[in-house]
């Protein structure tokens, strides 16, 4: 029998990508334009006033970015004109209806033509403000349902998810929708969707009424995140709101064909289209920035819980190949569940990533402005969040009292040298207790439902090794010493320091 084609299957397709400047939208797309340029369309829904603006977005936050220097060598001189014909901006926004696609003729011909969507589309500030987080996480995948309903040739609807919705629980969290079991019941006992929303309107008229500044209004909205999320049983607001949408999804879906990948903690490019690429400063790359540049010296970590990071190429490469095998296959699979990540198949534990981080940061120290080294040692790792706290009290806070007492005594002369001590603990407890639920995590993420697709994939498609994520073949030593965390230096943090210029 002759072995269907992945790259077969997506020839002449018309695929709709929201989120597509951001990490893991950008990299689909490079993808699929890399390795299929025979794709139909893609559009891409870009926030932006109107299509030119769209477009200027397109051009500045994703074509011309390094990652597609691959694909423009590749076409040289008809890489313009390849990409005009492949790729549209669309002007519209998630957290609104109809996608805030103006012009119904513009909606309508998207509807005829679109065949897959890609739903990234996410706010993934841990404690985000309450009201952008439901628009965008919670009540965007709703209005991505309503909108993928009117399209007449849908095979495919995928959305990502996180595989930290499952966070309160240890052990081997399942590929299902069981750790929204209790969420699911309090919103059928209650339309949280009403709840909320209303919750948000009161309190941002209560804060108009006051004449809040914008600052107090936003740090108030987190705060009310922070709240419902913690009420519920979420750490943060955006895990909180990312479980809303999957059991949202899973009530409003209907007939839809619908795939969710859960990516764990998404880090650098593996293999493609060159290694090490990366962009934005978060989780594990804050992690590691701050202890190279010597202002991160202690976490509450357990060095022997597992990390689990996988690159972000083989998150895309899994998402191609759901989309592909799942298609059109709704009574077969009503609505598959895939984690993505390595905590089951390749394990890396805390105190080997503290050690390749302190390792390289030795070999290769960051330099203050005046050209000298900055020396780190060990990462103190602290088992328990109340032991971190008792050492930051006894270590930084006593000392810092005590600063500030010598401020008063000497009419402010080490004004300069507390404020500079006071933002760096103030930053290293931010720090703590936003990463406190995955540092000190217990939990291990279940891949049988993805370790079926790629067996699927590799017997029953001929080109299934063009898309690789297969967790096994990471050497985590290399890809942190080698990849990683170089490609943290050169695509983030040194472009980071020269726009401060």
């Amino acid at each position: 029998m002759e072995l269907d084609s992945i790259l077969g299957y997506l020839e002449s397709k018309t695929i709709l990508v929201t989120g597509a400047t951001g990490l893991l939208g950008m990299v689909f797309v490079e993808k699929i334009l890399r390795v299929q340029p025979n794709i139909g369309k893609l559009y891409l829904l870009i926030r932006a006033s109107d299509a030119n603006s769209a477009t200027h977005r397109m051009r500045n936050e994703i074509i011309e970015k390094e990652l597609f220097r691959v694909l423009r060598e590749k076409w040289g001189t008809d890489f313009e004109s390849f990409i005009s014909k492949k790729v549209v901006a669309i002007s519209g926004d998630v957290a609104s209806a109809e996608l805030g696609v103006k012009g119904f003729e513009l909606r309508e011909r998207m509807c005829n033509e679109i065949q897959i969507i890609l739903h990234s589309a996410a706010t993934v500030d841990f404690n985000d403000r309450y009201d952008i987080a439901l628009d965008v996480n919670t009540f965007g995948v709703l209005h991505v349902l309503n909108f993928a309903k009117k399209c007449l040739k849908l095979e495919m609807l995928v959305h990502i998810s996180t595989a930290y919705v499952g966070v309160g629980r240890i052990g081997l969290i399942p590929e299902d929708s069981s750790p929204m079991d209790e969420l699911r019941k309090e919103i059928t006992k209650s339309d949280l969707k009403v709840l909320e929303r209303n919750m948000v309107v009161d309190k941002l008229n209560e804060l108009k009424a006051q004449n809040a500044s914008e600052k107090v209004i936003t740090n108030k909205m987190k705060d009310l995140g922070v709240a419902r999320s913690k009420l519920y049983g979420w750490p943060t607001t955006y895990l909180f709101t990312k479980a809303m949408a999957e059991v949202y999804l899973e009530q409003s879906k209907g007939n839809l064909p619908i795939t969710i990948i859960r990516p764990t903690v998404v880090t650098s490019t593996y293999k493609e289209p060159f290694p090490g690429w990366h962009q934005g400063y978060r989780t594990v790359n804050s992690v590691i920035g701050t202890f190279w540049k010597g202002t991160l010296t202690c976490l509450p970590v357990d060095p022997t819980a597992v990390i689990d990071l996988i690159p972000v190429d083989m998150v895309a490469d899994s998402i191609i190949t759901a989309m592909v095998v799942n298609a059109n296959k709704y009574l077969e699979n009503p609505g598959m569940i895939y984690h993505v990540g390595t905590s089951l198949r390749n394990p890396m534990k805390m105190s080997e990533f503290t050690n390749f981080m302190f390792q390289y940061c030795t070999k290769n120290p960051w330099l203050y402005k005046d050209g000298s080294t900055i020396k780190v040692e060990k990462l103190k790792m602290f088992t328990t969040m109340a032991a971190f706290r008792s050492y930051m009290q006894i270590r930084y806070m006593l000392p810092l009292e005590g600063l500030k007492f010598l401020n008063k005594e000497f009419d402010q002369y080490f004004k300069e040298l507390y404020v500079n001590y006071n933002w760096k603990i103030t930053f290293a407890m931010r720090l703590a207790e936003l990463y406190r639920p995955f540092s000190l995590y217990k939990g291990t993420f279940d891949d049988t439902n993805l370790e079926k697709l790629q067996r699927i994939a590799r017997e029953n498609y001929r080109d299934a090794e063009i898309f690789n994520f297969d967790p096994r073949c990471i050497d985590w030593e290399d890809y942190m010493m080698r990849t990683h965390i170089p490609g943290l230096k050169k695509h983030v943090m040194i472009k980071q320091s020269q726009s401060r210029l």
